[in-house]
Formats: structure tokens, sequence, C-alpha cells
């Protein structure tokens, strides 16, 4: 893996030059994709430290597929599309179900027990074992998603392909994030988070304990705790006007199971739904 990073960066250097005519250069990025795909391989991950390691000469083979591909006519079933990249094959061998309406990109990966919804799933993201993509959420390119985690109907987990150096998207373990939350630009979701319906968090994004008023972070829900969309007041020129932050109105204990009644308990004294 060592040598194929090593010409991989090499290419990314010369990038102006390839085109879809360059078998060579489609040769050594197919190899790296095609870690991404056998879940060999993972374009970020958290260190020890909880902070992202970013694996950027993945990121590089992932946009240099883009180049070194040419438009395509796709069938698939009853159904065309015209794209540089092939659909992801062989579901049942991988354990994965895939309700029609689904599809996910190659260079995806999809552990066992996934199932996807009528969905997506972009390159470079993973998926982690018994998660649900529900209907109609997005897994942006390279998002990295958890295990046994719901994303509910409508979600849109971002992509942050490039910059190559800038860390994905992150969801955790044992998660439950509601219909219409959205989680981009890099942002972080701890292990068993449950978001309220409508959550917008970015990496700009405040996230303030509900009980003290502490700002905890900027994009980051700590782990095991119950999130809803809100707003604190600023100040302008013009007027006083609310901007959106995340509250954190519950903290869980760790390992929790997510009891939905329950949830929906805590979220109706806030104004929030599951």
């Amino acid at each position: 893996m060592a040598d194929l990073e090593s010409q991989i960066r090499e290419l990314w250097e010369r990038r102006e030059e390839l085109s879809p005519g360059d078998g060579d250069a489609v040769a050594l990025v197919h190899a790296a994709v095609e870690l991404l795909d056998r879940g060999e391989a993972r374009v970020a991950e958290l260190g020890r430290d909880g902070e992202p390691i970013v694996h950027e000469w993945l990121k590089h083979a992932v946009l240099l597929l883009f180049r070194v591909s040419a438009l395509e006519t796709v069938e698939a079933g009853p159904f065309e599309y015209v794209d540089k990249l092939p659909l992801k094959r062989d579901f049942a061998a991988a354990g994965v179900r895939v309700v029609p309406g689904a599809s996910a990109r190659w260079g995806s990966y999809l552990e066992p027990g996934v199932i996807l919804m009528p969905s997506y799933v972009n390159i470079g993201a993973r998926v982690g074992s018994g998660t649900m993509v529900d209907t109609w959420a997005t897994v942006g390119s390279c998002a990295q998603i958890g295990r046994n985690t719901h994303l509910s109907g409508g979600v849109g987990i971002g992509g942050v392909l490039e910059p190559p150096q800038a860390a994905p998207v992150f969801i955790g373990d044992e998660c439950l994030i509601s219909s219409r939350c959205m989680v981009v630009e890099g942002a972080r979701v701890g292990d068993g988070v449950v978001m309220g319906a409508g959550c917008i968090l970015s990496a700009t994004i405040p996230v303030i304990d509900a009980q003290t008023g502490e700002e905890l972070s900027r994009g980051v829900v700590p782990a095991w705790c119950v999130v809803v969309s809100a707003t604190r007041p600023r100040s302008y020129p013009g007027g006083e006007f609310g901007l959106a932050c995340v509250l954190v109105v519950r903290h869980l204990e760790p390992g929790e199971r997510h009891d939905k009644s329950r949830l929906n308990d805590i979220l109706r004294e806030h104004g929030a739904t599951l």
C-alpha cells in the first residue's frame, strides 16, 4: 500500500497532464479506489484523541478518478445513467440489503448488515454494520458513518472531498439522526447521539449545554446526549437576530439504548420531534 500511496501522490502532482486514455494512471487509481470499495482502506478515521486523521492520498485517488474516467452510459434494470463512475454491485454477497431506488457509488464501503432504503451513498463514504440509511437520505463523499446508526428520512450528510486535506463528516455508533437533519462541513457527532428533527450542524455552529449555557464546541456534538435545533440572539446595527445553534438538552448514560417513546417525550419538552 505504501508503494501505491507514493504512486498516487506522484500522479496528483502531474494531474493536469492526465486524461481518460492514460492506461497506467487508470490502473493505479482503480487499485486505490478498490481498497476503499472493499473496506481495506478508509479516507479518514478518528485518532485516540478524537481528532480526525485524513489519509489525503486516498482523497487524491478519488479526485483523480474523475479526471481519468470518461462518461459512460450505465444500465441498471429499467434505469439508465450517464456518469464517469459505476455503481456498486454484488450487495447480496456483501450482506447488504438494498431497497429499489437506492444506489451507492463504486468506491464507497458498506459493512455487512447495512440497510439502504431509497437513498444515496457517494464515493469514499463508509457506512457501518447495522446502520440504516433511510428514505431520501444522502451520505456525501468521504463521510464516515458508524455502526447501528439510523439516518432518518431526508437526512443530509455532507460530502467533503475538496480540499483533500479537509476532514469529512463523522457520525458515531448507536446514533439516531432524525428527519431532515443536515450535518456538513466536516462536523462531528459522537457515539449515542440523538439529534432532533431539522438540526443543522456545520463546522461553525455552536453546540451549547442548555443547563449551563456553556458553549461546548463548534461543530462537534459530544457523545451520549440529546440535541435540538435552537437559536441564540445576536445584536447587529440593523437589529437583534437569532443565529442557529445546537442545544444539548439531555445527557444520556453511555450505552443507554434509545427508547423512541421516551426520546419523543424529551424532545417534545423542547418543542422538537424525532
